[in-house]
């Protein structure tokens, strides 16, 4: 069985070229590849920006040049698998190109998220949670979300139905302005983001190839001329970032495997408090591998001249406009909220446009669902995102009823910030840990160790304290005014406050 699993490693249906490298640094042939082609796509996107600028190059030549580059990673990564994320963006582009307008989003989120399904059905059960020697979920489920996230914003444009003051995340295109297929395939499958994403908005990339940008940011921020907004302090911030966070997953996140919360030996000896301590740093330590992927993704978007959110209080311009992680955000978080809110943040502005502000009724749940199952089907997820709903709402409810107890002083205020932290990272540690562990088994044995301890509580704080505090309209609008201004004068994602999403 080890020899079978060493075989595994490095079998891929992919590029084999850089198999030495693989068997040197003992990793599997497909992260190899991930990363050669990422680092090529940094390389490149640097290139793109200073020799194929708007000024050199015809908006053709910039999308031709991007979804060529984009679909030879795809095939250097994944072979002929890539040919799954091909047929599904071009079957897409037929339904938004024929389809009827009031129903086209319908219509491509069945598709997309259809094929999708059966995609993870297949991984599932012919891998059975083994070492996968290709995974093309990842640019699938980007794929995903660039296709239906197009097909609401053209239905909201050409219906006018853009649910007023919630749906203002996304700007709908223009009234019949579907995408040629070059436009369609270039915002798709474009090398800058056809690994890891992020989704990004239909506009913004038309306007990126189009020479738009960083001019048209630059004029909402009040400047009337384009000063120089060169990305490359930004770009050179995040890669020292994802080389702590590289070097962090060699030194430590080996040495705490997730899996051993379930250790047989472990669970039965050690003392509960042993065991809540090691969950804890074992899911703090599982953290910077997902950092390190999207902000080494930001950083190729931004290398490109991609991803100008504006110039901030001071004049500096900031780089986070399509920013997947916010770092310190989530390792200070106070809040189940606040931490959600700053994790796969592209991905929680997806759920709530397609489906937390369109759902009439149980809206949460609907969203943590749909969440899990553009994941995959692995039974963690769904573990994972149910338990999530009462967790969210029991924090809801708690939060309205003591917070502001503590705030009459400084004290009061960091005790409770203390508190609320510690809370708040041991949650996120019961509630993911699912999420890692895949199985049904090892979830169960995972549950049994911590006695269902935050099922039970987050349970009956949600009964208790949702009957007993039914906020009042001036209440809610006073609350989110309030976590929605900004802390400081540096840029702030606009949507960051809002996600009521996926971990």
């Amino acid at each position: 069985m080890g020899e079978r699993a060493e075989d595994l490693l490095f079998k891929t249906t992919g590029s084999k070229w850089l198999l030495p490298v693989g068997r040197l640094l003992g990793l599997p042939i497909d992260q190899v590849n991930f990363m050669s082609c990422q680092l090529f796509a940094l390389a490149a996107a640097f290139w793109f920006r200073l020799y194929l600028s708007p000024g050199h190059a015809s908006p053709l030549v910039r999308h031709t040049f991007a979804t060529l580059l984009g679909i030879g990673i795809l095939i250097f990564c994944f072979g002929w698998y890539s040919a799954h994320i091909l047929a599904v963006v071009v079957a897409s582009y037929f339904i938004i190109v024929k389809g009827d307008i009031n129903n086209v989003h319908r219509y491509t989120m069945v598709t997309a998220m259809g094929y999708l399904t059966a995609c993870h059905v297949s991984r599932v059960f012919i891998y059975n949670y083994g070492i996968l020697s290709t995974d093309f979920s990842g640019p699938l489920m980007i794929v995903t979300q660039k296709i239906t996230t197009l097909a609401f914003q053209l239905h909201d444009g050409e219906t006018n139905e853009c649910l007023s003051a919630r749906c203002s995340l996304i700007t709908p295109v223009l009234p019949r302005a579907r995408p040629s297929l070059i436009e369609y395939l270039s915002y798709n499958l474009n090398f800058l983001s056809v690994l890891v994403g992020p989704c990004s908005n239909y506009k913004d990339h038309i306007d990126f190839i189009e020479g738009r940008h960083i001019s048209q940011r630059n004029g909402h921020n009040g400047y009337d001329r384009t000063p120089d907004v060169s990305p490359l302090k930004a770009v050179c911030r995040k890669l020292v970032v994802c080389c702590c966070c590289l070097l962090f997953f060699f030194v430590v996140t080996r040495s705490l495997p997730i899996t051993f919360n379930v250790n047989p030996d472990f669970v039965s000896h050690a003392p509960f408090l042993s065991r809540l301590t090691y969950a804890f740093f074992s899911i703090q330590a599982a953290r910077p591998k997902f950092y390190f992927a999207w902000t080494l993704a930001d950083a190729v978007n931004n290398a490109a001249g991609f991803g100008f959110r504006g110039m901030d209080g001071s004049g500096k311009p900031c780089w986070d406009l399509i920013s997947n992680v916010n770092i310190i955000g989530i390792e200070t978080a106070t809040s189940f909220k606040t931490f959600i809110d700053n994790w796969n943040i592209q991905t929680g502005v997806w759920l709530k446009a397609v489906c937390y502000d369109r759902a009439p009724r149980h809206r949460l749940a609907l969203t943590f669902i749909l969440s899990a199952l553009w994941h995959g089907v692995y039974p963690g997820y769904y573990f994972t995102f149910i338990t999530a709903i009462p967790i969210t709402m029991a924090a809801r409810a708690l939060r309205r009823s003591i917070r502001h107890h503590f705030l009459g002083s400084r004290g009061l205020k960091l005790g409770y910030d203390v508190v609320t932290w510690m809370a708040t990272q041991l949650t996120i540690c019961y509630t993911v840990m699912p999420f890692l562990l895949l199985s049904v088994d090892h979830t169960i044995t995972y549950y049994r160790s911590m006695y269902f301890h935050v099922h039970i509580i987050s349970v009956l704080a949600a009964v208790a304290l949702h009957r007993k505090h039914k906020p009042t309209e001036d209440s809610k609008s006073a609350s989110s005014s309030s976590s929605s201004a900004p802390s400081s004068s540096q840029c702030q994602p606009v949507h960051s406050n809002n996600n009521k999403k996926v971990l």
